[in-house]
Parts: C-alpha cells; sequence; structure tokens
C-alpha cells in the first residue's frame, strides 16, 4: 500500500506524497492559529482589563512644601525719639551678618511708595564689646538696601529705634525714641547695597515707652552686668547682639 505503483518512477510519488503532507500541515497550523486567536482575544477579565488600563497612568505625586522661610521674630518696641548722632549714610554693597526679622506688634504701616520691609536689612551693634562703669555705651544702627531696586525710605529718628534687653531677652530696658519727641521726616534714597548708619548714645539708665509723657519718668541707672541691643526700623527688627558693662 505504501509503495508507489505506475508508470512513473517511484522518486515522482514519493516527492508528490510529500508536498501533500506538507501543505496539510501548513493548513491545520493555520486553523490552530485563527481558532485560538478568535478564543483568546475575548478571554479577558474585567479585573485583567482594570489592571492593565492602570498600569498605563502617571503615577500622583504629592509632597509637602516647606514652611515659608518668615523670619518673623519679634519683641516690644517704644515710642518717642531721641539721643542719637546721624552719621550720614554709607557706602555701597555691603551687607549685614545679622539677620532682620518682621515684628508682629509694631502697627507702624511702611507709606506707599517706600521701600519695602523685604528689600531692607537692619543691624545694630554695639561700638565695643564691653563698656566701664560710667562710660556712656554708644551703638550704631545700619540700615541696608538688600534688594534689586533703589527706593525711598524714611529713616526719622521715630522710626528708627535702638533698644537695651538683659541677656536673656526678656526685659525691655531702654530705647532711644522713649523719651523725647518725634522727629521730622528724614527721607533717604537708597540704591541696591547702599547703606544708612546711625550712631546713638545710651545714658545707660532704663525707660520707658510712655517717658515723654509722664510728669516724673523713672530713670533707673543699670548695673554692671551683660545685656544685648537690638535695631528696629517700623516693624524689622535686626537680631540681639551682646554687650557687657563691667
Amino acid at each position: 500500500m505504501l509503495e508507489p505503483n505506475g508508470p512513473l518512477p517511484p522518486q515522482i510519488y514519493w516527492r508528490r506524497r510529500a508536498l501533500a503532507i506538507g501543505a496539510a500541515v501548513v493548513a491545520l497550523a493555520l486553523i490552530v492559529w485563527l481558532i485560538s486567536a478568535v478564543v483568546g482575544g475575548g478571554s479577558d477579565s474585567p479585573e485583567a482589563d482594570a489592571a492593565a488600563a492602570s498600569s498605563s497612568l502617571t503615577p500622583e505625586v504629592s509632597f509637602t512644601p516647606n514652611p515659608s522661610g518668615s523670619n518673623g521674630s519679634g519683641g516690644s518696641g517704644g515710642g518717642g525719639n531721641g539721643g542719637s548722632a546721624d552719621s550720614g549714610s554709607g557706602g555701597s554693597s555691603a551687607s549685614t551678618s545679622g539677620r532682620s526679622t518682621t515684628s508682629p506688634t509694631s502697627a507702624v504701616p511702611v507709606p506707599a511708595g517706600q521701600c519695602a520691609d523685604s528689600s531692607l536689612a537692619v543691624k545694630a551693634t554695639a561700638d565695643k564689646p564691653t563698656f566701664a562703669g560710667g562710660e556712656e555705651p554708644t551703638f550704631t544702627i545700619v540700615i541696608t538696601n538688600i534688594g534689586s531696586a533703589g527706593c525711598n525710605r524714611d529713616l526719622a529718628g521715630g522710626l528708627q529705634q535702638v533698644l537695651v534687653y538683659s541677656i536673656d531677652g526678656k526685659t525691655r530696658l531702654w530705647s532711644n525714641v522713649d523719651c523725647y519727641p518725634q522727629p521730622a521726616p528724614d527721607i533717604r534714597n537708597l540704591e541696591p547695597g547702599e547703606q544708612a548708619a546711625f550712631k546713638v548714645a545710651w545714658s545707660a539708665t532704663t525707660s520707658n515707652p510712655d517717658c515723654a509723657t509722664s510728669p516724673n519718668p523713672q530713670r533707673n541707672p543699670v548695673g554692671a552686668g551683660a545685656y544685648t541691643v537690638v535695631g528696629q526700623l517700623g516693624a524689622l527688627r535686626s537680631g540681639a547682639e551682646p554687650f557687657n558693662i563691667a
């Protein structure tokens, strides 16, 4: 049955049989592939569809922004004027080493058109680290334009304060504006990096904000010890700088 019979050589019949078998195998494989494609295309479950969809989404990223660097610390200020000798406006492109902060207790608004507090820095320092007993301590307050544009600001003594505190910063002892009347406005133009410096002398006695209106203000001498000095312009305050009285 398997041996080819006919007028042609046996090789011809073997080749025909091989071609027929090969064609049948290819046809069978094509039929199997078509059936599997049709059946498999509709077999995805809803869960599989949802998983496939979710894998193509961009993950949601959440973050907590850093708190804005508000430099607000604050402290109590005073009212009045006095005892300052103006050394004039200084040179340009100098910076202050103390950090200026905004005092929430000040009710002095910045007039429209003047330098904003955010464009200024204030620093107050004692002119010597230690003053001898009986010597009048002196301080320098420096106001610097740290902004990128020139602007005007009223630097009158009633707005510009130098305050002395106990070394722990809890007790306000004196302010140069306590016992003197308000002066006339002193509008200064400050270019970027330019400074205005002022000298203030202290009698080494205490004062209160109502000193100018009180009939008998209490001005008590302070003793030897360690103290701090703070500069303030409107609501803008400098860091506390220590000094001593021997």
